[in-house]
């Protein structure tokens, strides 16, 4: 059986994404041939299209899995990190809950994806809204300089999640929130499902259960860990011939005061 090494793995959902970007191809929701086509039916995101009017067109790509800005809750004045960031819908959504004292940068492992939300953002004119070429491994952020962290349907697709929570760890100021929409399973995933790359790219076999998300977040030192699982299932894990059922989930957790 195929065993995908991680350089692999970034490699193929860098170009899925760089696809996205370019060719209108395939979101996360979306199998390999469909051209993207259903998904607004089940990555939508969440998002109360009133919001979407207040930002740059394109912005959104149909790629998320929540809307975690809403549970998040920004404030006034915080500096906000949005772990793949994509064309960058939730950083500009946050932008107007920080305001002009507050400052919002996303990070994305795509070219393509920061070029356009680079774009994004000055043709919408944000001044406190910046996007930089990164892994979300391994941050291009100082440390304890963010106050929140959100991130929207792409933790799941880390092939080093726990590296992904230290890291987050490392950059949150003492008593800093990380809040991320992401995908879980109800078991899991199967080692045949695991090497089938069509999988991980749409955000199935890449994603945990609750119980071991919970895991990562505590081991990597954050507390007040919790997951709030939707009650509904999205369908694309089973109509892709996966065994498990997937959920979009807020999750979120606390970096413990100094």
């Amino acid at each position: 059986m195929k065993h995908f090494s991680d350089t692999e793995i970034r490699a193929a959902v860098r170009e899925r994404y760089t696809n996205t970007v370019t060719a209108a191809a395939s979101s996360c929701c979306s199998g390999p041939n469909d051209g993207g086509t259903d998904s607004a039916s089940c990555c939508n995101g969440g998002y109360d299209p009133a919001q979407l009017q207040t930002i740059p067109a394109g912005a959104d790509l149909g790629l998320g899995c929540g809307n975690p800005t809403v549970a998040a809750a920004p404030r006034p004045g915080e500096t906000v990190l949005d772990l793949g960031s994509g064309a960058g819908v939730d950083c500009f959504l946050a932008a107007k809950k920080v305001g002009p004292e507050g400052r919002v940068i996303g990070v994305d492992m795509t070219p393509a994806m920061v070029d356009r939300a680079r774009e994004n953002a000055r043709t919408g004119g944000y001044t406190n809204v910046e996007f930089r070429l990164g892994e979300i491994e391994a941050l291009p952020i100082a440390d304890a300089s963010v106050d929140l962290i959100i991130s929207n349907c792409v933790i799941n697709l880390s092939p080093e999640k726990e590296r992904v929570f230290a890291d987050a760890l490392r950059v949150l100021a003492p008593g800093g929130r990380l809040v991320v929409s992401d995908i879980v399973t109800d078991r899991d995933v199967t080692e045949t499902e695991r090497a089938d790359m069509d999988l991980y790219c749409t955000c199935v076999s890449g994603a945990e259960t609750e119980s071991v998300v919970h895991q990562l977040l505590v081991d990597a030192g954050f507390v007040d860990v919790s997951i709030d699982r939707a009650s509904v299932p999205f369908d694309w894990g089973e109509t892709r011939g996966a065994s498990v059922t997937v959920y979009s989930a807020t999750i979120s957790g606390r970096k413990p005061a100094a």
